[in-house]
């Protein structure tokens, strides 16, 4: 009997900056890997979009991904997610028509929601406000079909950290201007599709984005507007299990209760996010895993990702049982281990989740050791 297909399994990578390492190295490293995860079977490489981070390189996804796309030759290149805030419409349907012109058949856009709020005292949608500002029926951990779903946790308070206000200043973002996302996701869409009008019923060229074909994504972190437009919109969605885990079995279940069949996608489309670290051996691994917890809490806290230590630094770096107890549910639910154990976990999530692909991401000091987790991985998943 043939083999049942293998789920496809693909790269979120964010270019992460190690201590000692500059971005430059950082984001060569971000193309070498690009090469690494094509030829282990990887069937997508998505860059993600992070400002103001010491220890991440990967502000400009939409560089960034020509970058990519140019030194390999067929896996599937995209962004996870552009923030649509933070550009015009019309200046991301030409930077990603120019893309899917050179690079057919190849390109992804995902679109991601997040900004600041409309007052102080909301929280931010999208990553902000991932795991926090939403209910807590009931903060015990619960295990979904073996999957761990942990407790929300509270990111910030009612104030925004300056990081996050001297961003939006800088891109130029307005409070409440996520109310646009669902008409600028439908305006980019337009100008691939010719279907885009001015207020004044104008018909607007595009060049080159007009009759190009990305495929298009719509990722949330939430039960909120992104799964909830993913689903009217008939497109796949991106659910986020490694920064929400709180929150993904609800997101999914949202997109999937609003879907509606379009012309590209006739069936609801998830693909779910987690983050791994896989080495040869299990205590390994665990040794590679060092350095995590400060690196996340940078994010988590506010303040920005910091370089990502050596496990040897790490050890010096401690974390107060405050900073811990932020982090705890993005540590409980990263997948370390050997190849199986990691698999295992993954097949877990999928299955929880009914996914029809996977996205890990894989942060460690050293490259060499990211890129052979990605070759462990993709070996033991059947790739």
């Amino acid at each position: 009997m043939p083999k049942p297909p293998v789920t496809p399994l693909s790269v979120l990578d964010l270019s992460p900056v190690s201590a000692g390492q500059t971005a430059g190295e950082a984001l060569r490293s971000t193309i070498e890997l690009a090469v690494s995860a094509e030829a282990s079977g990887y069937s997508r490489y998505w860059l993600a979009e992070h400002h103001l981070n010491t220890g991440v390189a990967g502000s400009a996804p939409h560089i960034l991904a020509g970058l990519v796309a140019s030194a390999t030759k067929s896996i599937r290149v995209g962004t996870a997610a552009t923030l649509l805030g933070n550009y015009r419409a019309l200046q991301i349907a030409e930077s990603i028509g120019t893309l899917a012109a050179v690079f057919p058949n190849r390109i992804d856009l995902g679109f991601g929601r997040s900004g600041p709020p409309k007052s102080p005292s909301e929280p931010a949608p999208g990553f902000i406000a991932a795991a926090g500002n939403i209910p807590e029926p009931d903060p015990a951990v619960r295990l979904v079909d073996g999957l761990l779903v942990p407790a929300p946790r509270p990111i910030f308070g009612a104030v925004l950290p300056r990081k996050f206000r001297l961003q939006g200043e800088l891109l130029g973002r307005v409070p409440g201007d996520t109310d646009n996302f669902e008409s600028d996701v439908q305006d980019i869409i337009g100008f691939f599709t010719g279907d885009y009008r001015t207020k004044h019923g104008e018909e607007v060229t595009a060049t080159p984005a007009l009759g190009q074909s990305p495929r298009f994504w719509i990722h949330g972190s939430t039960a909120g507007p992104s799964a909830r437009l993913a689903g009217k919109l008939g497109l796949p969605f991106g659910a986020n299990y490694h920064v929400a885990p709180a929150n993904v079995l609800d997101s999914v279940a949202e997109y999937r209760a609003h879907f509606k069949p379009s012309a590209s996608l006739a069936e609801p489309h998830v693909i779910v996010s987690a983050d791994v670290l896989v080495a040869s051996d299990e205590r390994r691994a665990g040794q590679l895993a060092l350095g995590y917890a400060q690196w996340v809490h940078g994010i988590r806290s506010g303040h920005g990702a910091i370089p990502y230590p050596s496990p040897e630094d790490a050890l010096e770096l401690h974390l107060d049982a405050e900073a811990e107890d932020l982090i705890k549910d993005r540590l409980d639910t990263r997948f370390v281990g050997d190849p199986d154990q990691v698999s295992e976990g993954l097949r877990t999530l999928q299955r929880a989740t009914g996914a029809q692909e996977v996205l890990v991401t894989t942060i460690a000091h050293d490259p060499a050791d990211r890129e052979n987790s990605y070759q462990l991985l993709a070996e033991a998943w059947g790739l």
